[in-house]
């Protein structure tokens, strides 16, 4: 029985759907792999346009019923470092043309060293999936003081705190990056960090340092020691003043 899946453009929301008679044939549709909802066999538009890479799947029959592509003048040059909110900071190695199911786009390729992973990004969907360039001065300069900041604890349970703190990491805005690493940071003479907590922490001041090492032509470790130095003479301070008032 052959598969097959049907493309529609939603206009009013601005979403990706595909309509299948199983869940397998929608995974692999158009000889492209990615993620979408097992349980209902629908895309979302990150998990479409932010995950897919070529199978040797087969192509499946497609009723196209518009052009997806629309023509948009292009807003990254390859060179250029980006920020994708889930991985953080890239660099775009190419601008690909291909085609998908009878439709044509034009695609960023993105690279990102330390996961050694490659992206692609349609161009038309590279401002809704949040794609960025590197901060400006003033951004980073915000981040930096959120550093210097006392930190923000909530008493709630850790598991529901870990879901916020990854929300923020995941959402690529650089202040809430640098909440996450203020508030999870330990100096030396302070209790140490559960496991868990260490992650996220590691997570956050990785993707703070790598943006901070772009923007300063630098790199990752190097920015990372400015920011635990940071840390460092913020926490003395507070600590300083929490002893003066228990005084």
């Amino acid at each position: 029985m052959t598969q097959r899946c049907q493309f529609s453009w939603d206009w009013r929301f601005e979403h990706f759907h595909a309509r299948q008679r199983s869940v397998k044939a929608a995974a692999s549709c158009g000889g492209l792999e990615f993620a979408g909802n097992p349980g209902t066999g629908h895309l979302d538009r990150g998990s479409f346009w932010g995950t897919m890479r070529r199978l040797g799947a087969p192509d499946f029959p497609v009723n196209r019923k518009v052009n997806l592509m629309a023509t948009k003048a292009l807003s990254f040059d390859v060179g250029d470092y980006v920020v994708y909110p889930k991985h953080g900071v890239g660099r775009v190695v190419e601008l690909q043309n291909t085609e998908i199911a009878g439709t044509k786009l034009d695609l960023y390729v993105l690279r990102f060293e330390k996961e050694r992973m490659t992206l692609r990004v349609p161009v038309g969907k590279a401002d809704a999936v949040g794609m960025r360039k590197l901060s400006s001065d003033k951004t980073m300069k915000d981040a930096l003081e959120t550093l210097k900041g006392k930190p923000k604890v909530k008493r709630t349970m850790w598991s529901r705190r870990a879901q916020e703190y990854e929300a923020k990491i995941n959402s690529g805005d650089l202040t809430s990056i640098a909440e996450v690493t203020r508030d999870l940071f330990r100096a030396d003479d302070q209790p140490e960090q559960s496991y868990s907590e260490r992650q996220i922490f590691e997570a956050a001041s990785s993707r703070l340092a790598r943006e901070l090492g772009a923007m300063e032509e630098t790199d990752e470790k190097a920015a990372l020691v400015k920011i635990l130095e940071i840390l460092n003479k913020a926490a003395a301070i507070h600590n300083k003043a929490k002893a003066e008032l228990a005084a």
